[in-house]
């Protein structure tokens, strides 16, 4: 397995069907996913770990960290019709790659989610719509994992910096990328925009 071949199985996972404006629900691209899990497992995050996948929508993360040897992963999602495409992608890829993974799947706010894991890799809803949501997803890794990899709007860089810094955590890598977001709204008006945004590593001092 290189990374090549994780985007390609990565790109044939369906992504959200129904997105909801409120909770930001805007899929990972297949190549972005697969950079940072690759860099992750690279560092040893991903093999034999046991993983959070927080605001798993789809579950493009989750079943990135299973297909590179991940112990186990815990889906957390809130939107039930998303959990449900998350099921399905999951069996989708069991079949391509014939291999039974590990997995657990809940339906709930993040903020309820108590398991302990080794590493939790997150895309939260940047705060656009819900001031702060980013903050509560943050909050919640940290409480639960020494080590976070978690996607945030590069121009709230210094915000991550510092908050990660309060909780006794430090940046350890950053990755900048440039997240296509398709058209999906009515509000929207191209087909594609690029947003910038980072991934925080992130470890626990």
């Amino acid at each position: 397995m290189n990374k090549k071949e994780l985007e390609l199985l990565l790109s044939q996972l369906m992504e959200f069907q129904d997105p909801d404006v409120k909770l930001e629900q805007y899929s990972t691209s297949s190549d972005i996913a697969a950079d940072c899990l690759w860099n992750a497992y690279l560092n040893k995050h991903i093999t034999g770990k046991t993983i959070a996948d927080l605001g798993a929508g789809p579950g493009i993360f989750g079943i990135g960290a299973l297909i590179l040897g991940a112990r186990k992963v815990y889906f957390v999602e809130f939107d039930k019709e998303a959990i449900k495409v998350a099921k399905d992608n999951l069996k989708k890829m069991e079949k391509l790659v014939g291999k039974k993974f590990k997995a657990e799947f809940f339906n709930m706010d993040v903020k309820d989610f108590d398991k302990k894991v080794a590493v939790v890799i997150q895309n939260p809803p940047f705060g656009v719509k819900e001031t702060h949501a980013d903050k509560l997803f943050l909050i919640k890794a940290m409480e639960i994992s020494k080590i976070i990899y978690s996607f945030h709007k590069f121009n709230t860089r210094d915000f991550v910096e510092k908050f990660a810094k309060e909780n006794g955590f430090k940046v350890f890598i950053t990755f900048r990328y440039k997240l296509p977001l398709r058209q999906k709204f009515w509000f929207h008006t191209s087909r594609i925009k690029r947003i910038d945004v980072g991934c925080w590593g992130l470890r626990s001092t």
